[in-house]
């Protein structure tokens, strides 16, 4: 093989062959397909982009209220933090928009989408899909809800064909059901950034007086292609987005 064709991992030592059995009772099951299909992904994405991963709090303790009060009035809607995030996101990236860019590396080009569609990324028996939700800059807190509940169900029942699934700008992937505080979220390319959240959790604030004022905090890790965005812009990126969440007025119902 010729040095232009060969890559970092054609100099890697190979992969170990163990006979596990030789050490006690094992089950060999097969892949399954989606896992398999997405395994080559993930191992791309984190081989070929330079990530680095941003950490923050987000007060959510108005943005809270804010949602039970609304579920209160309508309980058919059902409202969960999600599609509130999703808003605040899509509101961001128009501020920063090399948050919602492709780096054409071959050409050494950026390319600045004028459009907002976000990646969820949903947990289904069959493995992680990301449907899209188009134009969320454009739309409100209940549409994105009646988007997301819609392209959910339908990953987790019937699957969901490659459009439900293309042009994303940006990924949001949440584990706030499950719980956890931070993790490195790996970046959807040709994306160049993704956001991770966890479970929001209780926690002391010092308030006026040096009283404690107990807060409700959502965790957020910011994973981003170091070859475009800096810390700086990323550090920017998650206060803005925490600024816009902590005030339920900046994002329309």
């Amino acid at each position: 093989m010729s040095d232009q064709r060969r890559s970092f991992a054609d100099d890697l030592p190979p992969w170990p062959v163990v006979d596990f059995a030789a050490f006690g009772a094992i089950e060999v099951k097969p892949l399954p397909r989606m896992r398999k299909i997405a395994a080559g992904f993930l191992a791309r994405n984190w081989a070929m982009i330079p990530h680095v991963t941003h950490h923050d709090d987000a007060d959510v303790t108005a943005l809270e209220e804010a949602r039970k009060t609304a579920n209160a009035a309508d309980p058919a809607a059902k409202l969960t933090l999600l599609p509130y995030l999703a808003r605040a996101v899509a509101q961001v990236l128009g501020e920063f928009p090399v948050f919602n860019a492709s780096y054409d590396a071959p050409a050494n080009n950026v390319i600045y989408k004028k459009y907002c569609h976000l990646g969820i990324a949903v947990d289904t028996p069959n493995g992680l899909l990301v449907p899209v939700v188009r134009d969320c800059d454009q739309r409100g807190v209940r549409a994105i809800a009646a988007d997301i509940n819609a392209l959910s169900e339908k990953a987790r029942t019937k699957g969901l064909p490659l459009g439900d699934m293309s042009g994303g700008c940006f990924t949001i992937t949440a584990l706030g059901g499950i719980g956890g505080t931070y993790f490195t979220p790996i970046i959807n390319a040709p994306e160049v950034a993704i956001l991770g959240v966890c479970r929001a959790r209780w926690m002391p604030q010092r308030g006026a007086g040096d009283a404690i004022d107990w807060r409700l905090m959502l965790p957020l890790s910011l994973s981003y292609d170091h070859r475009l965005i800096n810390g700086a812009d990323a550090a920017r990126f998650t206060r803005r987005l925490a600024d816009v969440l902590a005030d339920p007025a900046n994002l329309p119902a």
